[in-house]
């Protein structure tokens, strides 16, 4: 590991004489032995660790650019970029850079780089997470319950204070999810049984949160104040999306419940189902006769509202789909970045933890299993397709004669495509992801040219659905009106 050695600017490294001049043997070795890039941003001291192929496809002279971020190699990649090129090559043209140190990083004044292990973990969870993993369980559910009390306190007060609400809710959720993957990780360890018992209390305890959480959000869903404080505390690790998705995604199902509540809505979009939207839910439906098409083939029972205490599993869902994720995992950010069988595990690990060693409900189970399915395009995955796969194998004359479903018993009879939460999920997810103002490799889009891509990119080729994203992009507009 790096240790408290120096680190070298890759400007220095790549382009000795800041030119246009580079090294491109230099290049080649950094990439075939994926030595990693140490990203330090100018304005905040964030520091992430990023392959270098990622950030070289995206832009190849991305470190002689103008903006928010400097880059460095560790020691160590320097000493193994040197050892390489001398294999390689039979020389080495550059002495070491000029030794530097990144900036702190402003999580919880953590010191410098100690390693690139710890820097990775730090990445994901942030500095606060090793304090929440060497918790007692006991302590982890104190914790919880303080939080959950902070919340009820403020649902009793007749005039509250919007910037206090935020604040609650933002550390409730950041809290809440990092002691929930600590927890986790200790369970694994365990037999299923004694896993369960374990984290029982804290399952109680975060259920009971949530609940106090959502009802705080469903009062207020157009908190400007809380909206521009997720930006705004957001350090780009994996925990603030999750927050992030949470916290959106309570609102988001706040907002969509009072719009279908109203018998307008669902009359409205029967109006415009045969020229908007049947096309597409006959192409995943094609053995249904397109003229039996309605609203009623897409949404199981009928497009309806979401009774709470459903409303309220589905939020656990949110919060914790996930928890299974390693900190070295990154979405949306273009095919460079994108690692298939990582991106996969993170959903694989979040199931089967939730399923095996906890006693969440089976929403939320289904909600981190099923969370980037997108219909069944090839790009997406999860459980699933492969169980449906597996029932089609054993009932080869079965039908799927709807794509979504509110309820679990459709799910599990394979008589619907998708999920209801797991679908409203794959919006968010991608959304928050590709708006995240701290993303590394690409500008952060704005929230017009987030919801113009998803339609040509997930809409158009048939991942996420075109009425949930519909009405999703009217809640998102709806949003920034009320900030402007």
């Amino acid at each position: 590991m790096a240790g408290k050695e120096s680190i070298n600017p890759i400007l220095q490294v790549l382009s000795p004489d800041n030119d246009k001049k580079i090294n491109k043997n230099y290049i080649d070795i950094i990439i075939e032995e994926d030595i990693p890039v140490l990203c330090v941003n100018k304005e905040t001291s964030k520091q992430r660790l990023m392959p270098f192929k990622v950030l070289y496809d995206n832009h190849e002279n991305f470190w002689q650019q103008n903006g928010p971020w400097e880059y460095y190699l560790t020691g160590e990649g320097f000493n193994k970029l040197k050892e390489k090129s001398i294999v390689k090559t039979g020389a080495w043209d550059l002495e070491r850079p000029k030794t530097e140190k990144p900036p702190k990083p402003d999580a919880a004044n953590a010191g410098p780089v100690d390693d690139l292990e710890e820097l990775e973990e730090d990445a994901g969870y942030g500095e606060e997470y090793k304090a929440f993993a060497n918790m007692t369980n006991s302590q982890k559910i104190d914790y919880i319950d303080g939080h959950k009390k902070r919340l009820n306190d403020l649902l009793v007060q007749k005039n509250r204070n919007e910037e206090a609400v935020t604040e609650a809710l933002v550390d409730t959720a950041k809290d809440a999810a990092m002691i929930n993957h600590a927890a986790l990780e200790e369970a694994i360890r365990l037999a299923d049984d004694e896993a369960k018992k374990f984290t029982q209390g804290l399952v109680d305890s975060t259920n009971e949160m949530v609940k106090s959480s959502a009802q705080l959000v469903a009062e207020n869903i157009f908190n400007n104040e809380l909206m521009n404080t997720l930006v705004s505390k957001s350090n780009g690790t994996i925990v603030q999306h999750m927050t992030r998705v949470y916290l959106n995604g309570i609102a988001f199902l706040t907002y969509y419940n009072n719009l279908v509540s109203g018998s307008s809505t669902i009359q409205k979009l029967r109006v415009s189902f045969v020229s908007k939207y049947r096309d597409f839910y006959h192409k995943l439906l094609p053995h249904i006769n397109i003229d039996d098409i309605n609203l009623e083939r897409v949404f199981y029972g009928g497009m309806r509202a979401i009774p709470y205490d459903v409303y309220f599993r589905w939020a656990v869902g949110f919060l914790i789909h996930d928890i299974g994720k390693a900190s070295a995992v990154e979405y949306h950010e273009g095919e460079a970045s994108y690692d298939r069988n990582i991106v996969i595990d993170h959903v694989k690990q979040g199931y089967q933890s939730i399923m095996n060693k906890t006693n969440y409900p089976l929403e939320a189970s289904l909600i981190t299993g099923y969370h980037h399915e997108y219909y069944g395009d090839p790009n997406g995955y999860g459980y699933f397709r492969a169980y449906l796969l597996q029932y089609k194998k054993h009932n080869p004359n079965a039908k799927v004669d709807y794509c979504i479903a509110y309820e679990l018993e459709p799910m599990m009879d394979y008589n619907a495509l998708a999920y209801f939460p797991a679908k409203v999920l794959e919006i968010i997810d991608v959304y928050d992801s590709v708006t995240d103002p701290n993303r590394v490799y690409r500008k952060a889009l704005t929230p017009e040219e987030a919801l113009t891509m998803m339609k040509s990119e997930f809409v158009d080729h048939y991942k996420i659905d075109p009425i949930l994203f519909d009405i999703y992009s009217m809640f998102v507009r709806e949003q920034e009106k009320k900030k402007s």
